[in-house]
């Protein structure tokens, strides 16, 4: 008699992205001829930098050998540099400073493991990169979530950091410009917060994928946003992680870096990526290629979306009932609905609803909360589509709460 086969519980309770758990939605609209606009995915449909093509062209090498664990020197060097010209303050940063990952998610899950034992906890900042839960999970690792509010534009204090550090605490991560609010924090408030991580005693793990992607107002300054490399007397607690995937538009290049100036934290990430070999060769000669790109074609890109963010806040706020803040940074926000279960209306938009043969996918929130029901009326937006498609999608969403409100009175609220 055979015995019955089962997952372990970590597999039977692994959580599903909010980000990607509705394209079979996605895919019924599809199949009934409906165009579907995708917000609810941070794929840019901006080309991918010139630099970084130009180097998948021009691979002429006989054999696709194994690059270091580590990452080729040059490689380092190449992303040390692009570091050392941020103006950081502290020690500069160094290649054996850096290890490249497959992507800034192994970068990530490189940090957690290595700060983290199984049992242990980390803080996230609440809504969060759904990554940051699922990572964790995999790991055994506890999300404690530390809540910010879009009546404060999300913004992280000190103080509530400190308040949520409780004995199985071992890092806090933190991504600034923030997935999924464009949260930025200022200098001001990574020194106060890397001040309450050494206090505490545990470390900083700071994403800084979009860090290019800043939108001042008219009477501050253009900048980069502030990196915690910069921030004096981190050395042994800050941990960056980052990629290349949205700075140059190459989602799908699989490279990105774990950056610590902590030589034991850097030595342990180094053993788990020997344990999976190597990173990606041919997208490392990209990679570097892509820092190459001319300082004008990143500025068209940040422009390009800070038009889309500005567009598509005006019109969320006219549609009634909903609401947002203005995003600082990246290309993403979260908005307010004006209905009970937003995953309920974003099934109606993909299963039931459609202008002229198009609609709109929108990520449920609540899938980017650690709280229990909190984020349930709201979305994730991703402002990765032309102003053009952009106009069309305000058009669906506009609509589509009236269609919605009609068929389901007690799930909306009275301005939809």
């Amino acid at each position: 008699m055979s015995r019955t086969i089962g997952l372990s519980n970590r597999g039977a309770n692994a959580p599903a992205s909010p980000i990607r758990r509705l394209m079979p939605h996605a895919e019924f609209a599809r199949s009934r001829g409906v165009h579907v606009h995708h917000l609810n995915i941070g794929q840019p449909d901006l080309a991918t930098v010139a630099p970084m093509l130009e180097a998948y062209r021009l691979f002429d090498e006989p054999v696709i050998a194994y690059s270091p664990s580590e990452g080729f020197p040059e490689y380092r060097q190449a992303l040390a540099d692009y570091y050392n010209r941020l103006d950081i303050a502290g020690s500069r940063i160094l290649p054996e400073h850096i290890l490249v990952t497959v992507g800034g998610s192994e970068a990530l899950l490189f940090a957690i493991a290595a700060t983290c034992d199984p049992g242990e906890q980390i803080l996230v900042v609440e809504p969060y990169y759904t990554n940051y839960r699922g990572f964790a999970h995999l790991l055994g690792v506890e999300v404690v979530p530390v809540t910010t509010h879009a009546s404060e534009d999300f913004h992280l204090s000190a103080d509530r950091v400190r308040a949520a550090i409780g004995p199985r605490v071992r890092a806090l991560v933190v991504p600034t410009p923030g997935n999924p609010t464009g949260m930025v924090l200022r200098h001001g408030d990574l020194a106060e917060i890397g001040q309450v991580c050494v206090e505490s005693g545990i470390f900083f793990i700071v994403d800084e994928v979009y860090r290019e992607f800043v939108y001042p107002e008219d009477e501050e300054p253009a900048s980069l946003a502030p990196s915690v490399l910069e921030i004096p007397d981190l050395e042994s607690h800050a941990i960056v992680i980052d990629s290349v995937s949205k700075r140059y538009s190459g989602c799908g290049v699989r490279i990105g870096c774990l950056v610590t100036r902590n030589p034991e934290l850097r030595s342990a990430c180094l053993r788990f990526a020997q344990a999976r070999l190597s990173p990606p060769t041919i997208d490392q000669y990209a990679a570097a290629a892509a820092l190459r790109t001319p300082a004008h074609d990143m500025q068209t890109m940040i422009d390009a979306y800070r038009e889309r963010r500005d567009l598509l806040v005006e019109g969320l706020n006219a549609i009634p009932g909903v609401s947002c803040p203005r995003p600082k940074g990246a290309f993403y926000l979260i908005a307010d609905l004006p209905v009970e279960d937003a995953e309920h209306f974003c099934v109606f938009l993909l299963r039931s609803f459609d202008i002229d043969g198009e609609t709109l996918m929108m990520a449920p929130a609540e899938g980017f909360y650690a709280t229990p029901g909190a984020g349930r009326n709201q979305v994730r937006l991703a402002y990765v589509l032309s102003c053009e498609k952009l106009v069309r999608c305000l058009t669906i969403l506009r609509e589509g709460l009236i269609a919605y409100a009609a068929i389901y009175p007690t799930l909306s609220a009275d301005e939809a």
